[in-house]
C-alpha cells in the first residue's frame, strides 16, 4: 500500500481534500474516487484508521486500541468498498454477553434468542414471557430507522426535495400500524430505564439492555431519551446476522486497512503525518464564504474547492475555520453543541484468562462481551459518582478477550483485553488533571474486574490506559467523545450537528462534514462518509 508522509510542497492539485483518514473520511474518499474524482485525504497521525486502528502497547501485544468491536458496520459499505476482498473478516462472538451478579452467579446471553430465553427463563420466568415481544419490537423500530440512516436529513424546507424528503418520511410514518409508531415515540422520548422498568423484573436483564443505553453517553439511564440508545446500538449485524456483534480478525485496524487499501486502489492519495492547522475560505460571488483549501501545521498550502471534514463540528467550526467564516449565530450554536462520552479506554495485556467465580473455567463467555454492571441502579450510581467526584467508584465496564478468537494478537498462551468503561468525566472537579489521575482511575476499573476475576490484577503484565483527555489528545476526538458528539434528540437526524445543517453541508460553500458529528451519528458504521459522498457528487453535478 502506498501512502506518503507530509512534505512541505503541495504536489498535485486535488477536486477533493478529506480531513481525517479514519474510517468515515477513508470511506468518502472512496466513493468520491470511485465517481472519477481527484482525491487527497490527510491523516494526523502516522497510520490511516482514525479511533479504529490496531497497534501494539506493549512487546508482543496487539489490540484495537480505541474502537473495539463490530456490529453497526454497514452492509453496503462493507459491499462497495469490497473489504472482504482486501482481507477483511468478521467472526461472530462464540455468545453474546456474560455479566457476573453480585450473587455470585452470572446471566450468559446469546449467542441466540433462543439461549438467551432459556437463561432467563430460570431466573425470571416472566420476563422470558415477554422477552420476544421486546425484540420484536425493538426490531421494527429499528427496520425503519435503518431505512432512514441511509437517506440525507433536510436542510430547511424551502427547496422541493426537502419539501418531499419530509413527506416521502410522514409518508413512511404514517404506513406504519399504530403500535409502532407510538414504540418509535416512547424510545425517542422516554428514558431506558422507564422502558426496561415497564417491559421486565430481573435487574441483569435490564443491566445488560440499559448498558446500550449508556455506552458512550454520559449518561444516568433514567434521563430523559436515553431510550435511544437501545435502538442505536441494535441496528448492526454481523455477516447478515441481524443484532449481533463481533470481532474484527486482526482488530479494528482490520477494517480501516481494507478501506485504505481500496482507497489507493481507487487512486486516493493518503498522507499520513499531515495534521490541518486551518481550512482556508475566500468570498464567493460577492458575500458569500467558499472553501479555498487547508493549511498543514507546517505551514504548506494545499488548494481545493471542496473539504470534506471528518473532525467533531466543534473542531471544525470553532478551530479550524476563521470566526469570520461562520455566522455569529451558528458559531454560538455549535459552541452549546454537547460533546462528552465519559468514556475510559484500557488495553491490557494478560499472562493468562481471567477466571470469574461465577464461572472459572475456560469457555465461549470469555470470548463475549463481559459486563460488570448488573443493574441499572448501578449505572445510576456510576453516572452520579461521576458527576459529583469525576469518576465512578464502581465504573460500568465491558470487557473484550479478542485474543481467544485472534491468536495472533499475542504471545502463545497469552492474551489482550479491552475494557470500555464509564462513566468518567472529561473535566475532573477541583482542578484536577487526567495526566495526574489517570493512573488511580486505571486502579479503580482494575480493582473492579479483579472484584470478579481474582486473578486478574496478578495477571497483568502491560497497560494502555486512555482517559478522555487521552482520547482527545490522540485521536482528536473532541471532550474524548467518540461519537463525535452526544446521541440526543436534540442532536440527531436534521439536528447533527445543528438544525438547518443536516444535510452534510455547512455555511461555507464546498465545505462538508462526512464524520460520526452529521447523520447518523457514531459508531464504526461508514454512513456519514457514504451519504456525504453521495451529497458532494450530487451539489458537483449540479453546480
Amino acid at each position: 500500500m502506498i501512502i506518503s508522509r507530509s512534505s512541505s510542497r503541495a504536489k498535485g492539485n486535488y477536486d477533493v481534500i478529506v480531513v481525517g483518514a479514519g474510517h468515515n473520511g477513508l470511506t468518502c474518499a472512496c466513493y468520491l474516487a470511485r465517481a472519477g474524482l481527484k482525491v487527497l485525504a490527510l491523516e494526523r497521525r502516522s497510520l490511516v484508521g482514525g479511533a479504529a486502528v490496531t497497534e501494539e502497547f506493549h512487546p508482543g501485544f496487539r489490540n484495537s486500541t480505541a474502537s473495539y468491536t463490530v456490529s453497526l458496520l454497514h452492509p453496503k459499505v462493507l459491499r462497495d468498498l469490497r473489504l472482504a476482498e482486501h482481507g477483511l473478516t468478521l467472526i461472530e462472538r462464540p455468545m453474546q454477553n456474560f455479566l457476573p451478579l453480585p450473587d455470585g452467579s452470572a446471566f450468559c446471553a446469546g449467542p441466540t434468542l433462543a439461549d438467551t430465553l432459556a437463561a432467563v427463563q430460570h431466573r425470571a420466568p416472566a420476563d422470558a414471557a415477554r422477552l420476544p415481544d421486546f425484540h420484536a419490537m425493538l426490531g421494527r423500530v429499528v427496520h425503519f430507522l435503518r431505512g432512514l440512516a441511509l437517506q440525507t436529513p433536510p436542510a430547511s424546507l424551502r427547496g422541493p426535495r426537502e419539501l418531499w424528503s419530509l413527506l416521502a418520511l410522514g409518508h413512511a410514518v404514517r404506513r406504519l400500524p399504530a403500535e409502532t409508531q407510538r414504540d418509535i415515540h416512547e424510545l425517542l422520548t422516554r428514558s431506558a430505564g422507564d422502558v426496561l422498568d415497564a417491559w421486565f423484573e430481573w435487574d441483569a436483564l435490564k443491566g445488560l439492555h440499559g448498558f446500550d443505553a449508556v455506552v458512550g453517553a454520559f449518561q444516568n439511564p433514567y434521563a430523559p431519551a436515553t431510550a435511544y440508545g437501545l435502538l442505536h446500538h441494535a441496528c448492526g449485524e454481523v455477516n447478515g446476522k441481524p443484532g449481533l456483534w463481533g470481532h474484527a480478525l486482526g482488530g479494528m485496524g482490520s477494517i480501516t486497512q481494507a478501506m485504505a487499501r481500496e482507497a489507493v486502489r481507487l487512486g486516493v492519495h493518503l498522507r499520513t503525518d499531515a495534521p490541518v492547522a486551518a481550512i482556508r475560505t475566500d468570498r464567493f460571488r460577492g458575500r458569500q464564504v467558499r472553501v479555498a483549501g487547508v493549511e498543514l501545521a507546517d505551514g504548506s498550502m494545499l488548494g481545493a474547492r471542496i473539504v470534506a471534514a471528518n473532525v467533531n463540528p466543534k473542531m471544525l467550526f470553532l478551530e479550524l475555520l476563521e470566526p469570520e467564516a461562520l455566522p455569529v449565530d451558528f458559531r454560538a450554536r455549535i459552541a452549546r453543541y454537547r460533546c462528552e462520552s465519559a468514556t475510559f479506554r484500557m488495553n491490557v495485556a494478560l499472562s493468562e484468562l481471567p477466571r470469574f467465580r461465577a464461572l472459572p473455567r475456560d469457555g465461549p463467555h470469555l470470548g463475549s462481551g463481559i459486563l460488570m454492571a448488573p443493574s441499572l441502579g448501578y449505572m445510576e450510581r456510576a453516572y452520579l459518582d461521576a458527576r459529583s467526584m469525576g469518576w465512578s467508584r464502581a465504573p460500568i465496564v465491558e470487557m473484550l478477550i479478542p485474543s481467544t478468537i485472534d491468536p495472533t494478537l499475542a504471545p502463545p498462551g497469552a492474551h489482550v483485553a479491552s475494557l470500555f468503561c464509564q462513566h468518567f468525566a472529561y473535566a475532573l472537579p477541583s482542578g484536577r488533571s487526567w495526566r495526574e489521575e489517570r493512573e488511580r482511575a486505571a486502579d479503580t476499573i482494575i480493582d473492579t474486574v479483579t472484584d470478579h476475576a481474582p486473578n486478574f490484577r496478578r495477571s497483568i503484565v502491560g497497560v494502555l490506559a486512555l482517559s478522555p483527555a487521552d482520547l482527545e489528545e490522540r485521536f482528536g476526538l473532541t471532550g474524548g467523545d467518540i461519537f463525535h458528539g452526544a446521541l440526543g434528540p436534540d442532536q440527531l437526524w436534521a439536528a447533527r450537528p445543528l438544525l438547518g445543517y443536516g444535510s452534510y453541508r455547512t455555511p461555507v460553500a464546498g465545505l462538508y462534514l462526512c464524520g460520526s458529528g452529521s447523520h447518523p451519528g457514531g459508531g464504526v458504521t461508514g454512513l456519514p462518509g457514504h451519504n456525504a459522498a453521495r451529497e458532494m457528487l450530487r451539489d458537483r453535478r449540479s453546480a
